[in-house]
């Protein structure tokens, strides 16, 4: 997001990784406003809030900043691998942490009555069903950087400021869509199965895969760009881009694994529950026929006449209860 005068820019090496700095104002005004609003709403809000979910958030506003005034804004300008790890964070680090701090939650929660009933009815509305349909997300995170990197644009950001500013701004809000409707720690306009994101995950791969391979045999990206730099150091124009090419194919799955594990972990407490809630409706309605049965002072006739539940008539789900009880 941040575009150097990269004709200036002496060679990139371990030390300069450290030392390399860019003033980003607009970056640094956007982090702050944002971070102290997340924080002032959580001193308005009552009650406990999970310290996990600030941390992340936090850390989302930290991966901004360490990609666009560290060395990465430095020379995002002026190396392609450089540049195509700004994107991965951008796309997928960023987003997610931002997701798992439940920043609408936190919103809905400190906003008076009538604009949490306005943002309440937006979310069951008819167009944000439609607009977190599956499909429509899975593109949110596929298509950003084949648009970027196989059109005209990601020159366009190389050679503006504004244009660089608003591509980074547009990775973000994709990401943010996506990961916000698959991780469900906010409300969300739908609740598809786990399963749909773990198929959305493989699609996902999938393209980091081609784009990455288009990238590295394919021909060169903004040629025009790189050779007005006459860089004289580092690597070639074309070992630049396969470089790049493997930082957007291997760091864009490197980067899907927590979010995976995340998903996994939602889906086994979720079971939990489901079989706590089970259980429990399982021994009340044991205790009820039994209490019944006694009463009657016929056991046998009462517990066949008691109703049977819809787990109970399922055949899978009978045959796994019998089985756990040793039936």
């Amino acid at each position: 997001m941040v575009v150097a005068i990269a004709s200036v820019l002496p060679p990139f090496t371990l030390a300069r990784a450290f030392t390399a700095w860019t003033a980003a104002p607009g970056v640094l005004a956007g982090v702050g406003l944002t971070g102290g609003g997340y924080l002032g709403a959580l001193r308005r809000r009552d009650g406990p809030w999970p310290r996990a979910r600030t941390l992340a958030f936090l850390g989302g506003l930290v991966s901004v900043l360490l990609v666009t005034v560290t060395f990465v804004g430095v020379y995002a300008g002026t190396l392609f691998w450089d540049r195509a790890l700004q994107n991965v964070v951008l796309l997928t680090v960023t987003p997610m942490l931002l997701a798992l701090g439940a920043p609408v939650s936190l919103l809905r929660d400190v906003l008076p009555a009538a604009l949490r009933a306005r943002l309440g009815a937006a979310r069951r509305s008819r167009v944000a069903h439609l607009l977190t349909f599956p499909v429509v997300v899975t593109l949110l995170l596929v298509a950003p950087l084949p648009v970027l990197y196989l059109t005209p644009l990601y020159e366009a950001t190389l050679r503006s400021g504004w244009v660089a500013v608003l591509a980074g701004l547009g990775l973000l809000v994709c990401g943010f869509g996506y990961f916000w409707t698959r991780l469900r720690l906010d409300p969300t306009p739908r609740t598809d199965p786990y399963m749909v994101t773990v198929a959305i995950t493989l699609v996902e791969v999938v393209a980091d895969g081609a784009l990455g391979l288009a990238l590295w045999l394919g021909p060169l990206i903004a040629p025009a760009y790189y050779a007005e730099l006459a860089r004289g150091w580092g690597p070639s124009v074309r070992v630049d881009q396969i470089i790049g090419a493997g930082v957007l194919w291997i760091g864009g799955d490197i980067a899907g694994l927590p979010f995976l594990g995340a998903v996994l972990m939602r889906m086994a407490r979720e079971s939990e529950r489901e079989a706590a809630v089970i259980d429990a409706e399982l021994d009340a309605a044991d205790a009820a026929a039994a209490a019944h049965a006694t009463a009657s002072g016929h056991d046998e006739a009462a517990a066949d006449a008691r109703p049977q539940l819809w787990w109970e008539l399922d055949p899978e789900l009978a045959m796994r209860i019998r089985r756990d009880n040793g039936g």
